[in-house]
């Protein structure tokens, strides 16, 4: 199933009430424990606030003279036996892809872990056209099986249950002779791997995404905890990279500041078992490495955002911080966003990839907690953006009927201060009255989205004007 043939981020509201409701997925949700591990790793760090100061930096020079930099990594790549392939849609994407494929009559391809090819819906094209793509990311194979998108950048299947990996597998492995129901996640671990042991061998062309492209080297980096990445990069006849220009990086000097805060940022490791640097084709020296070299960099509407406010969207490194540590995300999980790209980050890249129109919903679904902007290891302020496409939405008139109406009423009342503090007045008391009881409101008209699953807390009998005004008179009577 593909989210990014057909996008559903327009039904937010009604997705993220189904996820609520489902058990299973709420159960599998509650393994979420990246922010500890998080944590842990940043306070044995103690530069990592500098490191942050400094990855930001590289990422706005590299934005700034992308330009030169795309060029310069053509160059190299060119230099060192590969071919730089320029894309500006999803479909010129695929077809290159399946060109490469074709030249070498490829009836597999292998895939390592990359968002690119599910936001271009490479799978279900590949299947159409007689290559058959065998995902070998653990992650990505047990969705794969069950015919999933992920809901996790870096853990794709997070929505899934042990014992639903269990099913899956008796149920899809029976055409290999296994009939056993496992139970054990390292028995459902060595059976997937013992599966895709042939299909790695067999493969004449792997495909993986890249965490970083180096302009001074024409290199592309990836990191992985598997390994599978470098044997699907390292054993076909052909290596494709599928990026995106903004995860340019001038040097390696530069890319090794961002790995140091990649894992602790991602996972919680200092780092990722696996940081593997490939430059072109083999050569006549090497004893292993692709035959070919190709590098499949996708625009759609990337560079569109150079120069306005979400620019800052391209400093993004995918590392699923703002996500993992986002109450909504981690009340309704990925699949409730409706496309690609979940949580805090995909509530700003979504609008922009596919329109406001499509995916205006998820820039409102954000409660504006700020932990997203205060984890993130590239500073990216990710609530800001979000107001901005908040902004756009209304300009046109693309928000609900009923937020539009509140919004206008409100603009009524604030023009006129003292009509606004009467009202406001007369309402905390009334509210204060009705909570006066519990301390908190447990059914308010107009709120119901809210005190359906939590408590409203209930006005203590003064509006912020009135606690300002006070503050202020005891301030200069003081003095």
């Amino acid at each position: 199933m593909s989210l990014a043939l057909n996008p559903t981020s327009k039904s937010f509201k009604s997705n993220a009430s189904a996820a609520l409701k489902n058990e299973t997925l709420q159960k599998a949700m509650g393994y979420l424990g990246f922010v500890a591990k998080r944590a842990e790793a940043v306070s044995r760090l103690p530069e990592f606030e500098q490191l942050r100061e400094q990855a930001r930096d590289i990422k706005n020079h590299t934005l700034a003279h992308l330009d030169f930099y795309l060029e310069t990594y053509e160059e190299r790549v060119r230099r060192s036996g590969g071919q730089v392939h320029w894309c500006r849609t999803p479909e010129e994407a695929r077809q290159t892809i399946l060109s490469i494929c074709r030249s070498v009559d490829a009836k597999t391809i292998t895939k390592g872990k990359t968002m690119v090819a599910e936001e271009i819906a490479l799978n279900p094209f590949l299947e159409a056209n007689g290559v058959a793509p065998v995902e070998t990311d653990l992650g990505e194979y047990i969705i794969q099986l069950r015919d999933e998108p992920p809901s996790h950048i870096i853990a794709p299947a997070i929505h899934v249950t042990k014992e639903q990996v269990a099913d899956t597998f008796l149920e899809k492995h029976a055409v290999y002779g296994k009939t056993r129901l496992l139970s054990e996640p390292r028995e459902m671990l060595e059976e997937a791997r013992g599966i895709l042991r042939d299909k790695f061998v067999r493969a004449d062309v792997g495909l993986t995404g890249a965490n970083f492209l180096i302009a001074e080297t024409g290199s592309s980096i990836i990191v992985t905890n598997e390994g599978n990445g470098d044997l699907t990069q390292l054993l076909p006849r052909i290596h494709i990279v599928l990026a995106t220009p903004e995860k340019l990086v001038p040097n390696l000097e530069d890319v090794s500041t961002i790995l140091r805060l990649l894992a602790r940022s991602a996972t919680g490791q200092e780092f990722s078992v696996y940081t593997t640097v490939s430059t072109g084709p083999k050569r006549p020296e090497d004893i292993d490495g692709p035959e070919q070299y190709h590098v499949v960099i996708l625009d759609n509407g990337r560079t569109a955002m150079l120069g306005t406010e979400f620019q800052d969207m391209l400093r993004c490194i995918r590392c699923s911080a703002c996500m993992n540590h986002c109450p909504v995300y981690g009340a309704v999980g990925g699949h409730a966003y409706g496309w690609v790209y979940p949580g805090p980050m995909g509530a700003v890249l979504t609008p922009s990839l596919i329109g406001v129109d499509q995916a205006g919903a998820l820039p409102n679904a954000s409660t504006f907690c700020g932990r997203c902007e205060s984890v993130c290891p590239m500073k990216i302020p990710l609530p800001k953006m979000m107001r901005h496409w908040r902004e756009r939405e209304f300009d046109r008139n693309l928000s609900a009927p009923a937020a539009r109406a509140g919004l206008a009423a409100w603009s009524f009342l604030a023009r006129r201060p003292p009509l606004y503090r009467a009202l406001t007045g007369i309402a905390v008391k009334l509210l204060g009255l009705m909570g006066r009881r519990h301390g908190n409101l447990v059914n308010l008209p107009l709120a119901g989205g809210w005190t359906e699953f939590r408590d409203f807390p209930a006005p203590e009998g003064k509006t912020f004007h009135q606690a300002w005004a006070e503050r202020a008179a005891r301030r200069h009577g003081g003095a």
